[in-house]
């Protein structure tokens, strides 16, 4: 392996660890609150699994669910790619990884956390299992037309799905709590999308937008943060 790509692949599995641990540690206390006072606010109850997360059309019950699918859609992809096989990420495709994040939403807040707890740790293990012909192999993204991804780009994706997602759960950590580096890392990432989706001579973002700060810059690319006068992105 290129000895730069090791160094950000290491860089990234250790930020999106410490991403992990932020995360279980806000679901814990969210549990630990909603044991003394269920309708306070970070309180993690049950009732509040089922109300609406910052993420339009989805309830925590649904973010949480999808954190631990996504998870598990990963472990997937590395094990296969250790096997020198390329998986589908969701088997079925979209289909599926909507029914299950769907049938997973309705458990309560103790099994929502320990799912996702579950789920996290196998997707960690998987990443300390993989060899070199897992990092130079490929998965399948179910659910973006079939899109073949090299499975060591992979650990950014899960790192932006910990720390966007976190964010969106509405439980006291915010935009402008994400990490600096997987910001930096993740804001260089969408301008590429960004401008690759634009006609020639249309790439530069607008003013208003570089001038401001990281974090909300990124947070407008992913539709958390509206500019007036300033189209939304795609949206996440």
């Amino acid at each position: 392996m290129d000895a730069a790509l090791a160094r950000t692949i290491d860089a990234q599995v250790a930020g999106a660890a410490a991403s992990h641990q932020r995360l279980l540690a806000t679901l814990d206390r969210g549990l630990e609150l909603a044991a003394t006072s269920p309708a306070g606010a970070g309180a993690l109850s049950d009732a509040a699994c089922r109300a609406p997360s910052l993420l339009a059309g989805w309830s925590r019950g649904h973010l949480l669910s999808h954190i631990a699918r996504n998870a598990e859609s990963h472990v997937r992809m590395f094990q296969a790619a250790t096997r020198g096989e390329v998986s589908e990420q969701y088997p079925g495709g979209k289909a599926t990884r909507d029914r299950e994040i769907d049938e997973g939403s309705s458990k309560s807040a103790v099994q929502l956390v320990a799912d996702v707890r579950t789920a996290i740790y196998l997707l960690e293990a998987a990443w300390a299992a993989a060899t070199e012909t897992t990092w130079s192999g490929h998965g399948i993204k179910s659910h973006a037309d079939g899109a073949k991804v090299a499975i060591h780009e992979l650990v950014l994706m899960r790192w932006c799905e910990t720390e966007i997602h976190h964010a969106d759960l509405d439980l006291g950590f915010t935009w402008r709590d994400l990490d600096p580096l997987f910001v930096r890392y993740d804001l260089d990432r969408r301008v590429m999308a960004w401008r690759a989706r634009k006609p020639m001579g249309l790439t530069v973002l607008p003013d208003v937008i570089v001038q401001l700060e990281p974090n909300l810059r990124l947070a407008w690319f992913y539709g958390r943060h509206t500019v007036e006068g300033v189209p939304a992105p795609d949206p996440y």
